[in-house]
């Protein structure tokens, strides 16, 4: 008995054979040992390339970690320590009035004098309130940090090496200097 095959049949089969690409009859043609050892190799490459993403997450999130870090410290700086400039040019005006002040009591104005100080004290305290404060200076010892020396007195008053007078007062805001103080160093006589 013969078998009667349509056209239909035949183009329909077509396309099956067609696919059926040579991998897949590789594929079947591979012993279970080869196969299983494509599939390690396939395995290990993808642990590698997983492993390798996992270091560039963890170091993304280390960046991004830092860079908030970062921010928030600048942040921070920028309201503790905003105001430095501004409080740099109001310095001076504080000097002139402790100069007028000084000046003031010599010749016994005291009408103008009240004013005077009435204002230099406001002016002190609202550099308070922004975290500036003087640096006391008399007696204390020498530190560059702090200090600029402007002359050196012999003397055996004082220790060696200690603020003798003050030409011009040194200001600190919150931690930092702001201006250092201009000083007289004692030195031991010759």
């Amino acid at each position: 008995m013969k078998k009667h095959v349509t056209e239909e049949q035949k183009t329909s089969a077509a396309p099956e054979a067609e696919q059926a690409s040579p991998e897949s009859s590789a594929a079947e043609a591979a012993t279970p040992e080869e196969r299983i050892s494509r599939l390690e190799e396939q395995l290990a490459a993808k642990e590698a390339e997983c492993r390798e993403n996992w270091d560039r997450f963890v170091r993304e999130r280390a960046d991004l970690e830092n860079f908030r870090k970062r921010s928030n410290r600048e942040k921070e700086e920028l309201l503790n320590y905003g105001t430095k400039s501004l409080l740099e040019e109001i310095l001076p005006v504080v000097d002139n009035l402790e100069r007028a002040l000084s000046h003031a009591n010599e010749n016994g104005s005291t009408g103008l004098t009240e004013g005077v100080q009435m204002i230099h004290g406001m002016l002190l305290n609202a550099m308070k309130k922004f975290g500036v404060t003087p640096l006391e200076t008399s007696g204390a010892p020498f530190d560059p940090s702090f200090h600029q020396a402007m002359t050196q007195i012999p003397t055996d008053e004082q220790p060696p090496n200690t603020v003798v007078e003050e030409f011009q007062k040194g200001y600190m805001l919150k931690e930092r200097l702001l201006r250092p103080a201009m000083v007289s160093v004692a030195t031991a006589p010759k």
